[in-house]
């Protein structure tokens, strides 16, 4: 049997006893008040200013009825005040549900309905997206509703809306007026209310989509976040002088419970970007020195096409966390110039990471695997059909305990298809450990090919492909077959100028890998005809339909593999 677990860790000092974010926030607003804690120019928020402003929500809600337990919806981009408000509810122990600024009235209506949210507090708009309006179609009943006095048939746990911007609708509170009211309760917020806070509440309710219809709730506590988030920080040598830049949204958990946790744990700043905008992003890493990149490779390659990006001083950046392939990492690595960049497995039932390599491990280490379990995780490879545990160096589904969620919010059913009764969490996800203990990815179960009985991983034979030295970009998909249930092909993007055949690739595989992992089928794609997702990854199962349509083409022997 082989088990991987970060126990020895590689910590050079420990997290403060402090295992609430409330806890933590009022630590770092006595031991250095007068640092910077949140920058979003020109606004510049220290740790004594930023623990004054979650007090101040803290009070406004509290005067509203909302207490231990009650679910709080922030409908906020990356602004200083998702982070007022999250840690604001943090010192309630209302739990956080994060939507996504991409919402549109069927997942809105949803997330809303599914969390049993007592209060939404959102912006106006954000853009081009008139929030109110969706609101109106969720809840028609808004618009003839006084403020603390609603009564919403589809909603019927939402108390209290909250609006920051302008709010259009007679149901809506100002933020600022709740955040002027609190500021007016300094001698009537109860001590003993933080104080109830226990370490296992719910700090957020984080939604995210996967196999299901509907997006998953993942609920996440105040220790788990703080602890993990400690030790993600870690594994980047982050200290107090670091300065974050983060323009991946708060919503998600890269940002709320990886990127966040990690740098609050360690008493840094987090310099924010409202949205990803490249040239901007350029000029505000140069502008604020900031050390900590957290990113993918499209966001990478954006900001090097920049005009400024020649004439910007960004040696200040040092470190971070990415995902992607071996060469897109390194363009993050040499090209952006993080050198000490980390690579990283992870998933939101995991709290953002898993393993993450060390900043001081060798860059072949930082980019070919996704590092050692983090201490507190336990990890193991099983087989996807017989579930039994998998030796080093065998690809299995990766199975993950310790920091993860308890289960699905308020869905049993899901809960039971995706965790053990070891208590593990069943990623769906493919991987093996080496000799060392460092994971190494290796796409998705049900990206897994089985062809003729025999499972192949995608990943390795795309990483072969691409090390071709005229292929920019490869991705396998399979394809159904009478004879073999599946084959594999693959989708090729040479480099500019790059002229190979497709029996010429199948020959250089036939240098490494195993007969039943050669392509069958190779269709060269042009840069703009991969499908993606928004983050920049490939969409595998568009990428079949692509593969699937330019193979039945009349003219595949022509476009397609030549």
């Amino acid at each position: 049997m082989a088990l991987y677990d970060g126990a020895a860790g590689n910590a050079t000092h420990t997290l403060p006893a402090l295992h609430t974010a409330g806890a933590l926030l009022a630590h770092l607003a006595e031991i250095l008040p007068q640092h910077e804690a949140v920058v979003w120019p020109p606004q510049r928020v220290t740790y004594a200013a930023l623990y004054a402003q979650a007090r101040t929500i803290a009070r406004g809600l509290w005067q509203l009825g909302i207490r231990r337990g009650d679910p709080v919806a922030l409908l906020l981009s990356n602004r200083p005040e998702w982070i007022i408000t999250a840690l604001g509810c943090a010192l309630l122990g209302a739990p956080v549900v994060a939507l996504s600024t991409w919402s549109r009235r069927l997942e809105l209506a949803y997330v809303l309905e599914h969390s049993q949210a007592v209060a939404l507090i959102t912006l106006d708009g954000f853009l081009g997206a008139d929030y109110q309006a969706l609101l109106t179609e969720v809840a028609p009943e808004l618009k003839h509703q006084a403020p603390g006095q609603l009564n919403v048939a589809r909603l019927p746990a939402l108390r209290e809306l909250m609006v920051l911007g302008q709010p259009m609708l007679p149901a809506a509170r100002r933020f600022e007026d709740v955040m002027t009211h609190g500021n007016n309760l300094e001698d009537t917020f109860p001590q003993a209310v933080s104080a109830a806070v226990q370490p296992d509440d719910m700090l957020y309710v984080l939604y995210t989509s996967g196999s299901t219809a509907r997006p998953k709730g993942v609920p996440l506590s105040h220790a788990g976040c703080l602890e993990n988030g400690w030790h993600i920080g870690e594994r980047q040598h982050l200290t107090q002088d670091d300065r974050l830049w983060l323009a991946v949204p708060l919503f998600w958990s890269f940002g709320a419970a990886n990127a966040l946790m990690a740098l609050l744990t360690h008493g840094g700043t987090v310099v924010l970007q409202e949205y990803f905008e490249a040239e901007q992003a350029v000029q505000l890493i140069a502008a604020e020195r900031c050390t900590v990149y957290y990113g993918m490779s499209h966001m990478a390659r954006a900001m090097l096409a920049t005009p400024s990006w020649p004439h910007a001083d960004t040696g200040s950046l040092r470190t971070g966390l990415t995902i992607g392939t071996p060469e897109e990492v390194a363009l993050t690595m040499h090209e952006l110039g993080v050198r000490q960049l980390c690579n990283v497995y992870g998933a939101t039932e995991t709290y953002g990471n898993a393993t993450v390599t060390d900043a001081h491990d060798p860059e072949a280490v930082r980019l070919q695997t996704q590092g050692k379990p983090l201490p507190g995780m336990r990890m193991r490879i099983v087989d996807p059909d017989s579930r039994a545990v998998l030796p080093a160096g065998e690809v299995g589904e990766i199975c993950v305990a310790g920091y993860i969620a308890p289960g699905y919010y308020r869905d049993p059913e899901t809960t039971a298809q995706a965790f053990d009764a070891e208590g593990y969490f069943l990623t769906g996800d493919l991987g093996m450990f080496d000799t060392a203990g460092y994971l190494h990815f290796r796409g998705r179960l049900k990206e897994l090919i089985k062809s003729g009985g025999i499972n192949i991983s995608p990943l390795e034979v795309e990483a072969y492909l691409r090390t071709h030295p005229q292929v920019q970009q490869a991705a396998v998909v399979g394809l159904p077959d009478a004879v073999k249930g599946e084959i594999p092909v693959a989708a090729v993007e040479l480099h500019a100028g790059g002229n190979v055949s497709a029996a010429a690739l199948r020959d250089f595989c036939r240098n490494q890998l195993a007969s039943y992992k050669i392509p069958v089928h190779i269709v060269f794609l042009e840069p703009d005809a991969w499908p993606r997702t928004s983050t920049g990854k490939i969409q595998k199962i568009a990428l079949r339909e692509v593969v699937a349509a330019r193979l039945s083409s009349p003219l595949h022997s022509l476009q397609a593999e030549r």
